[in-house]
């Protein structure tokens, strides 16, 4: 399968379905993940300049793991919106051109306003792809069909019930790994707010695991939209 898993900020894919798409590598599965946020403004001492590059890179490198492609679209922080065309534009080249067999993003409700958006727009964009008249900046034609979409966990699960479950327990130090990768974010959390993050993945993981009976597990709720239901179990 072609898995298409789009995110706000660099480091929230590893965060919410890390675990899942090292599985779907595992098994063979083409991977892309993309960002829409640069993550430019993540930081207090780091300068947006600065900081867009080494999180750019951190991206790559999380990525370079488990061999998924890694797409940034470079929107500067807290100004990713879903009615803009340049944004649902980029999307549809980016589906068009990966044909997904399934799409991985944010809940509709989260924690921030840039994570909203980007689920708004990742919805809009993919239905946008498949209509053959819709014109996109890199010629490609339009989708097949439109992609089934499955929401990833909000941050540490906060008001998100799962209705699916992936087992991770073999991929949970890759996870780890991915999450370390985002060597700016780990260490600004640790230092500045006392946070342990790898710890606060683990343990997110861990409660899903509970809940599912495996010792580590990442949870989703699909998008439940006609036409993109489905029969076929897309989870690995």
């Amino acid at each position: 399968m072609n898995v298409l898993a789009v995110a706000c900020h660099p480091d929230d894919l590893e965060i919410g379905c890390g675990g899942t798409l090292a599985k779907y590598a595992s098994l063979g599965h083409n991977v892309t993940m993309v960002h829409v946020a640069n993550g430019n403004k993540g930081h207090k001492v780091i300068q947006p300049d600065e900081l867009r590059l080494i999180r750019a890179k951190e991206a790559q490198n999380a990525g370079a793991l488990i061999g998924a492609t890694v797409i940034s679209l470079d929107v500067p922080d807290l100004l990713v919106k879903s009615d803009q065309d340049e944004l649902i534009s980029k999307l549809v080249d980016v589906i068009r051109q990966t044909e997904p067999d399934v799409i991985i993003t944010h809940p509709p409700e989260d924690y921030m306003k840039d994570h909203m958006e980007v689920s708004k727009a990742v919805f809009d964009a993919s239905f946008a792809a498949s209509v053959p008249h819709y014109e996109s900046k890199v010629p490609a034609p339009a989708s097949a069909k439109v992609p089934p979409i499955y929401y990833m966990d909000t941050l540490a699960g906060v008001g998100f019930l799962p209705t699916e479950y992936v087992d991770i327990t073999d991929q949970i130090e890759t996870k780890i790994k991915m999450n370390a990768a985002h060597e700016s974010q780990i260490k600004w959390l640790y230092e500045h707010d006392g946070i342990d993050f790898l710890d606060f993945v683990r343990t997110v993981s861990k409660f899903r695991g509970l809940q599912c009976g495996a010792a580590y597990a990442e949870g989703f709720v699909q998008c439940k939209a006609w036409p993109r239901l489905t029969t076929v179990r897309l989870l690995p």
